[in-house]
């Protein structure tokens, strides 16, 4: 249904199937699909995988894999992070060793958006360099049939896996791109998901605060809505305003994609993502709060939405994490305009 609608396609070419759109298209989509609670893995396709096979692979691999990928007839996934790693998205150890004209892979991957339902893996191997290094890391992309795939549900009900490669051995016409050059591109990869992270941040917070209003204009205690007392009002305010700032970080979010430099694009999106993680997570807590214990139950879908904000708030690196890296990032003095 998503590819009948487009949504697949989003970002890719017409000679592939796609519709050619960019980062504010694909924040438009996230919105809606944080509002709806959506669980599909648009995010993986669409805004991780998708795009790399789309800018690192051959004309080859473009031909082979972004056309049934459009049509939705295969789902691809991106296995970057590690359990060692936290957040640091180049704390990378699984290996990619040359034999012949072959790779021999071998590592671990934790928390694969998507990787329960792919059939194609890319995966993130060092095949040089010391560990945290960008450079040195490559890209290939494997059938998830020759991967160990242990499917898990993640905190906000979406789907994932972790992967582990056992000693497997690759053909040199699966990897993408340059050896040990995968890195600009991947950074990439993770902004346009955090940047779509934050604007599915804006959807969800957005239908939280209606479902939130909604109960407190129905539900009575001590013969008056409890709209009427001015403690919960003012919790209604605060999340108003933190959907105003999430909704505005989430456009900062997805125009910092064509910034000029990769220092102003980085520094944009951890930026957002600083801000609309806690105001995400804070939000989520008062909403449960204003409805009481029924806001912590499956039955009440508010808690749905609450669990989403806090899962959206933690991938791809939390506000600490982005937090220090703006301020790595921030500009010398001479160069902030005045």
């Amino acid at each position: 249904a998503w590819a009948e609608m487009g949504l697949l396609g989003l970002p890719f070419a017409a000679e592939h199937g796609g519709s050619a759109m960019g980062a504010v298209e694909a924040m438009l989509v996230a919105r809606e699909l944080g509002r709806a609670l959506a669980n599909g893995n648009w995010l993986s396709n669409a805004c991780l995988a998708g795009p790399l096979i789309a800018e690192l692979g051959s004309a080859e691999q473009q031909a082979q894999w972004l056309p049934p990928l459009v049509a939705g007839r295969m789902q691809v996934a991106l296995a970057l992070q590690e359990e060692p790693a936290r957040h640091d998205l180049a704390d990378i150890e699984t290996s990619a060793r040359r034999e012949g004209g072959d790779w021999r892979l071998s590592g671990r991957k934790t928390l694969v958006f998507g990787g329960d339902a792919a059939a194609l893996v890319l995966i993130a191997a060092r095949s040089a360099g010391a560990r945290r290094e960008c450079a040195g890391i490559t890209l290939f992309a494997v059938d998830a049939a020759a991967l160990r795939v242990q499917p898990l549900q993640m905190l906000d009900g979406r789907r994932g896996a972790n992967v582990e490669l056992p000693d497997l051995r690759v053909g040199d016409e699966r990897r993408l791109g340059e050896v040990g050059a995968a890195w600009p591109a991947i950074e990439r990869a993770a902004a346009r998901a955090n940047a779509a992270l934050c604007a599915e941040a804006a959807g969800a917070l957005e239908a939280l605060l209606a479902l939130t209003v909604e109960h407190l204009k129905t539900r009575r205690q001590f013969g008056s809505p409890l709209a009427r007392f001015q403690a919960l009002q003012h919790g209604l305010a605060d999340m108003a305003l933190a959907l105003e700032q999430v909704d505005s970080m989430a456009c900062a979010a997805a125009l910092a994609l064509d910034a000029p430099s990769p220092a102003a694009r980085e520094r944009l999106a951890s930026a957002a993502k600083a801000l609309v993680a806690p105001l995400a997570r804070r939000s989520a807590f008062a909403a449960i709060q204003m409805h009481g214990a029924m806001g912590m139950t499956d039955e009440c879908r508010a808690s749905h939405y609450a669990r989403r904000l806090i899962a959206l708030g933690a991938a791809f690196g939390d506000a600490d994490h982005h937090l220090q890296r703006f301020a790595a990032l921030a500009p010398e003095p001479e160069e902030t305009p005045r």
